[in-house]
């Protein structure tokens, strides 16, 4: 976001914080700051405000259809409700408002809350999802990075790797269950305390709408199967997920009606990955495409993460060669 526009945001969120007072056009105490500028989003803060102006290309029906969706009751415990909008920057970008959370603390691993993650997440994908949102965009995103690595790095030594793990997903919806109400880019980051309190909510409602929710565990599954999520920790998130009936890994005859949860059908398979590999997969491939776009675009070498799941692309490529060979007579 250019300055002029930056600053224009910073003072909506000042008059959104001090509508009327003392403080509305003088000093004031509260803490204020840029907590992220990339191209799908600015966000700002100003005292317990957060205001968000979302992508150049955002959809407003759809975004406007996002935003009610996280201000309805039944899901008051689970996603953070809006304060505001949609309405249109003077550059027309889409701006909302929302109460500011207390975000994952990244110097202490330790206290993530991956079990209330999975509880979350489990509590979104068995809420009915109401007519009209809609379809979450976690495929989207994949095709999306893939496109930008393309464009902005073809020469990079390991683009050829991404590609050919790219290669080896299936073509088109795969999933196995019935869709479900989906956050559809679910990570550590899309959690906060609101007013630092103890409850944990979920945030970013860009990508939310129906589909598979085995997508919405794709990413701590893709870390956790490239080694960079400890078992134990991915036993934690995966069986608080399945303890609250979460329904993306159960197996298809066992989901109940609009995928709210478990039937009497049968029980969850004992191997997640039946509905795990793809969404998996396809997640390491968008984490490794956006990693060779960035360095390239940064002018660095890959980090050792990013190493990890170029690896891990090379993994994938690997073994699904060896799977296609015919057996020999």
């Amino acid at each position: 976001m250019d300055d002029t526009t930056l600053l224009k945001l910073h003072a909506l969120a000042r008059a959104a914080a001090h509508p009327i007072g003392p403080d509305r056009d003088g000093p004031c105490a509260c803490p204020v700051g840029l907590l992220a500028d990339r191209d799908d989003g600015t966000v700002v803060r100003h005292g317990g405000l957060v205001l968000k102006a979302h992508a150049p290309d955002s959809d407003t029906a759809e975004l406007r259809a996002r935003v009610a969706l996280a201000g309805l009751p039944a899901l008051e415990g689970v996603l953070l409700p809006p304060v505001a909008g949609p309405e249109a920057l003077p550059d027309g970008r889409p701006l909302t408002v929302w109460p500011f959370g207390a975000p994952v603390d990244p110097e202490d691993p330790d206290a993530a809350p991956w079990e209330e993650a999975g509880r979350l997440l489990a509590l979104l994908h068995r809420t009915p999802a109401p007519p009209g949102l809609p379809s979450m965009r976690a495929r989207v995103k994949v095709a999306l990075a893939v496109e930008r690595m393309r464009r902005t790095a073809p020469d990079h030594p390991a683009a050829a790797t991404v590609l050919r793990a790219w290669a080896t997903l299936p073509a088109g919806d795969t999933g196995q269950g019935r869709p479900a109400l989906c956050h559809g880019d679910f990570h550590l980051g899309q959690l906060v305390r609101p007013g630092g309190g103890p409850c944990w909510r979920l945030i970013d409602v860009d990508d939310l709408g129906v589909g598979d929710p085995a997508w919405d565990l794709a990413r701590p599954a893709a870390w956790f199967a490239a080694g960079l999520l400890p078992p134990e920790v991915w036993a934690r998130f995966l069986g608080a997920y399945e303890t609250a009936c979460g329904p993306a890994t159960a197996a298809p005859a066992s989901v109940g009606p609009a995928g709210v949860g478990p039937s009497t059908a049968g029980p969850a398979p004992a191997d997640p990955w039946a509905r795990l590999d793809v969404p998996a997969r396809a997640l390491t491939v968008q984490t490794a495409a956006l990693a060779v776009a960035k360095s390239t675009a940064e002018g660095r070498p890959l980090d050792e993460v990013e190493v990890v799941m170029i690896d891990t692309c090379a993994r994938i490529a690997s073994l699904r060669t060896e799977l296609a060979r015919p057996a020999s007579p």
